[in-house]
């Protein structure tokens, strides 16, 4: 059995840029579904009647299934290859929308919300698992990108759906375009495959495993409790932030006010969520780009502490609306790496054969984290301010800075220690025989 090592050599093909490429447009084809979504709340509701809050628990659905179902994905992945489970992802993506077309009733809502999940979860899991598969010498980087396909991937079609609900009835939009990112996924689904091992290359920056572990093995190990509690505490900030930034914004009396740009003057809130989303999309290749080169603890640390630090200044200076929108932006691009640091980090840590279902289980920390989210309303309604939210959730963030150094980096560094060592023993054993 082969272990923990840095380095490595093999063939590297230029058909895994193939690969890599395929994934993101399937990842950003999957995106409208959660990230345009907004768009069509306003006109269900002027089209039914029905109260805003009950037409979101669509949205609420989703998030559960395509989080807390991704182990299952993760299963599929590993025994049938990338290209069937995106196929049944790209089948199940477009009919959600096709059958929000034809939804007359919540329930429908929600059934074509769950088949939703289903879909964008089969895609998302499986295109990160084949950028950490395909790319063991640039797992940050990789992942990074496909990650980042999914979080920006909305700026392609984002005017274009919001055009066309202006002329049109929200029904046509869902069909149209149900069927288009359908369509998008399945044809690129057919460049998916997984490599062999002859085709990858290992990091020469970063100890990474060559010992395969099981699932059943890697919730054996502490390494595996300490990365899903750090991945809770940085995630719930990412999302606090997204669900709450138009009520904080509000709080904080810069929702309305106009900001001058010299050439054009826009509000803070509608601003801040543009320069969001931008480098909500950035800092995932880029902080995974620098894990590849300086490790991952180390880029953890810096992420981290700069996300916790930047909610701490967005609640003392937030009132100021350039601060507002300068502040958010940071704990923003400081949180969208989370899902290229740690699924690279997994990778690193119990190799890539049964990554899918190792990192479905980490992943569950982003459902854990949704339900978490609420909370923060009940807190501020009860202190009427949301200094002690923001502090709670900047607390979280240093917490898990601080404890990448000091309590993940050694926990590795014996981790891969006692992989070298089993290996070594495991080669002596026959000549002793």
């Amino acid at each position: 059995m082969a272990s923990s090592e840095i380095g490595g050599t093999a063939t590297v093909t230029a058909n895994r840029w193939l690969q890599l490429i395929a994934g993101v447009v399937c990842m950003v084809a999957a995106a409208n579904i959660q990230y345009s979504w907004t768009l069509f709340v306003p006109e269900i509701q002027n089209a039914h009647g029905w109260s805003r809050a009950s037409i979101q628990v669509a949205f609420t659905v989703f998030v559960v299934v395509q989080t807390w179902l991704t182990p299952i994905e993760g299963y599929f992945i590993d025994k049938y290859g990338p290209r069937a489970v995106v196929l049944v992802g790209g089948v199940f993506t477009g009919l959600s929308w096709i059958m929000n077309s034809y939804a007359t009733s919540l329930t429908g809502f929600y059934v074509g919300a769950a088949i939703g999940g289903i879909g964008v979860g089969c895609v998302y899991a499986t295109c990160v698992n084949s950028a950490l598969k395909w790319f063991p010498d640039k797992r940050g980087l990789a992942v990074g990108l496909t990650a980042a396909g999914y979080g920006s991937g909305t700026v392609l079609t984002i005017m274009p759906i919001a055009n066309m609900l202006k002329t049109t009835s929200y029904s046509d939009v869902f069909f149209l375009f149900g069927c288009i990112q359908g369509i998008v996924i399945l044809l690129a689904a057919g460049f998916l495959r997984a490599p062999s091992k002859g085709e990858v290359v290992f990091s020469s920056s970063v100890a990474q495993s060559r010992r395969d572990y099981t699932l059943g093995e890697a919730l054996r190990t502490p390494v595996f409790y300490v990365m899903l509690g750090m991945f809770i505490c940085t995630v719930t900030g990412g999302l606090m932030a997204v669900a709450q930034l138009g009520v904080i914004a509000e709080d904080l009396g810069v929702k309305k006010v106009e900001v001058n740009l010299y050439f054009f003057a826009m509000a803070a809130l509608p601003f801040a969520l543009m320069l969001d989303r931008i480098l909500n999309g950035v800092s995932r290749p880029l902080f995974g780009w620098i894990s590849d080169h300086i490790g991952r603890e180390k880029t953890m640390f810096f992420a981290f502490a700069m996300e916790g630090i930047g909610i701490v200044a967005l609640g003392t200076f937030g009132h100021n609306p350039w601060a507002f929108i300068i502040l958010s932006g940071i704990v923003f691009l400081a949180w969208g790496e989370v899902y290229s640091l740690f699924s690279a980090t997994a990778a690193d840590t119990f190799g890539s054969a049964h990554v899918g279902k190792i990192y479905g289980v980490l992943y569950c920390a982003k459902g854990v984290a949704a339900l978490l989210v609420p909370i923060a309303n009940l807190i501020m309604e009860a202190t009427g301010s949301w200094a002690t939210v923001l502090y709670i959730v900047a607390a979280m963030d240093l917490t898990a800075a601080f404890a990448a150094l000091f309590v993940l980096k050694p926990l590795l560094a014996r981790h891969h220690r006692l992989n070298a060592e089993a290996a070594a023993l495991a080669r002596q054993a026959p000549a002793g025989a």
